[in-house]
């Protein structure tokens, strides 16, 4: 029998809310596979592994995901990290795959299930909710995302004007994950509907390194690739 995959969602950066069966997962599974960076920095969802076991207390395995949108390049690499992990499960060993946030909401992990269901079908696959950084950024701001009948959406931000505009307009509230690369879009936008008043910016969230922002003063401002915006009206 093959060893069971995990997809473990540990939250989004305070290690106290990585939830108790996510953590019995890691404990449980033989190995723990996440995401890699380069040699001299670690992975966010590293990070939050290091706050519970030590380097050597588990057997590890590192992956690398090119931040890249050419098929040609990230295929092969996909195969490759799905090579990796079967190769652990052929040998009967678990294996709990780290992601932030929750494993099914814009997560690597939505990419790599799929590669391995296409590739191992024979493999066990199983999916640990958490926490994610929308209901992070809700609960630290003390902003409800949705009440009685209100409507919430959850959207990528990209240099699109008119798609941003219509999710605002189209809901009660919008959580725009990774604004970085378009915050001053977002900041004219918020401007043309008066809703300047109405929204939040948070990088990330419930970690060591978080950071509320004032939005009245982020235009033109460089932040980082985990940074998110909850727009409230």
């Amino acid at each position: 029998m093959t060893g069971t995959l995990y997809g473990v969602g540990v939250g989004p950066g305070d290690p106290e809310l990585m939830t108790v069966k996510a953590y019995r997962r890691l404990k449980e599974a033989d190995v723990i596979a996440y995401p890699k960076k380069g040699r001299q920095s670690k992975s966010y969802a590293e990070q939050m592994v290091d706050a519970y076991f030590a380097p050597d207390e588990k057997r590890r395995l590192g992956l690398h995901f090119p931040m890249t949108k050419d098929p040609a390049v990230l295929e092969p690499k996909w195969n490759e990290a799905a090579d990796a992990i079967w190769a652990e499960l052929a040998a009967g060993r678990d294996v709990a795959f780290v992601t932030e946030g929750d494993p099914l909401l814009y997560s690597t992990f939505i990419h790599l299930m799929r590669v391995m269901e296409q590739r191992y079908p024979e493999v066990p696959i199983e999916v640990i909710p958490g926490v994610s950084s929308a209901n992070a950024a809700a609960a630290r701001l003390r902003l409800p995302l949705a009440d009685g009948d209100e409507t919430v959406a959850i959207v990528p931000a990209r240099d699109d004007y008119e798609a941003m505009k219509a999710a605002l307009l189209r809901h009660d509230c919008v959580v725009f994950f990774k604004v970085a690369k378009v915050i001053d879009l977002l900041l004219d936008l918020l401007r043309e509907l008066d809703l300047l008043q109405r929204a939040a910016v948070i990088t990330k969230v419930t970690s060591g390194e978080e950071v509320v922002w004032n939005v009245e003063e982020l235009a033109g401002a460089s932040l980082e690739y985990l940074t998110l915006m909850v727009v409230r009206k």
